[in-house]
């Protein structure tokens, strides 16, 4: 069956069209639902813009979403799509006039699109995660899912989701809240981690971060963060995707975006233009996560495993059983 998967974020939105099938005997989990890309695309929006602030969907955020939605409904029309799904998360679960989004959306597609639940988009990461990395039933498999308007924290292992958890953390979010100088200020950096702390204390009343024994990030940021961390010089999927980096390494890369100007980080040739202005707060999200998860733990984290399939991947496969 080929399907097509729309994941609209608070930073980007992303299409997936893929043919899905049964995976053969050498897939990571033997039998379950294999996705084959036709093709996959990202465009930064950024629905959320103001978001935090106004309450609303700004017009400019909308016309800029709209048009990405026009582009995609031309491809989803031309690949012989046979079920599309699209869900919002965020910024639209936060916004007042999301009926506007919603009819917006409906009439470029011909489907509405799903505003899915913190708990809702956080099963989803999960399954785009775990369908491509092997898992057994003793792993605590954290999956963090580092957005634009919040984070999720999804713990599980070959039979499913443990505990989950969504804040309404991200890196745009915390951009306008707390990093506004460029570069950043020590101020702004330690009332930004202040912040996270207190989000983090959220999440350990939920999911029981000392027990991880795994850990797999996905979304921008930090496949962004990954490639610095690798020294890329253009960013490149395949190198990143199944990346496993030493914590230490991630840390250094994160502090090293974090600390840089935008003008210093458009000259990396993996950045997207995009995220030059955001990825300062997604690197410190990331770095004090990884530094709350080896506190917590009993020494045994060493690494963490950076994924290119994530949401989107757990929405078309969703989409495939609807």
């Amino acid at each position: 069956m080929r399907v097509a998967a729309i994941d609209c974020g608070t930073n980007s939105i992303r299409l997936l069209i893929a043919d899905v099938t049964e995976a053969g005997a050498d897939a990571p989990t033997p039998g379950a639902q294999h996705l084959s890309d036709v093709h996959r695309e990202m465009r930064v929006v950024r629905l959320g813009q103001g978001v935090d602030v106004t309450g609303m969907l700004a017009e400019e955020a909308l016309a800029r979403t709209f048009a990405a939605a026009d582009d995609y409904a031309a491809l989803i029309r031309s690949s012989a799509v046979e079920r599309v799904r699209f869900v919002a998360t965020s910024a639209t679960r936060d916004a007042g006039n999301r009926e506007v989004f919603v009819a917006g959306i409906q009439e470029r597609l011909g489907i509405a699109p799903e505003v899915v639940s913190g708990a809702e988009e956080a099963g989803l990461s999960f399954a785009g995660a775990a369908s491509v990395l092997p898992m057994t039933a003793d792993d605590q498999v954290l999956v963090v899912d580092l957005g634009g308007g919040s984070t999720e924290f999804v713990m599980g292992n070959s039979d499913g989701v443990l505990a989950a958890l969504s804040t309404d953390m991200g890196c745009v979010r915390f951009t306008e809240r707390y990093l506004r100088s460029d570069p950043p200020t020590a101020e702004e950096i330690a009332a930004a981690e202040s912040a996270i702390a207190a989000k983090l204390d959220d999440v350990l009343a939920v999911v029981p971060l000392q027990n991880v024994t795994r850990i797999v990030g996905v979304a921008g940021s930090i496949t962004t963060i990954t490639a610095h961390a690798l020294g890329l010089t253009r960013y490149e999927s395949e190198a990143i995707h199944a990346a496993v980096i030493p914590l230490a390494t991630i840390d250094a890369a994160a502090t090293s975006l974090l600390e840089m100007s935008r003008a210093q980080r458009t000259e990396l040739g993996f950045m997207h233009p995009g995220r030059v202005d955001v990825i300062g707060a997604g690197a410190l999200i990331w770095r004090t996560i990884l530094r709350t998860l080896v506190r917590l733990g009993d020494g045994t984290l060493e690494s963490a495993t950076s994924s290119e399939h994530d949401i989107l991947d757990g929405i078309a496969l969703g989409a495939a059983h609807s």
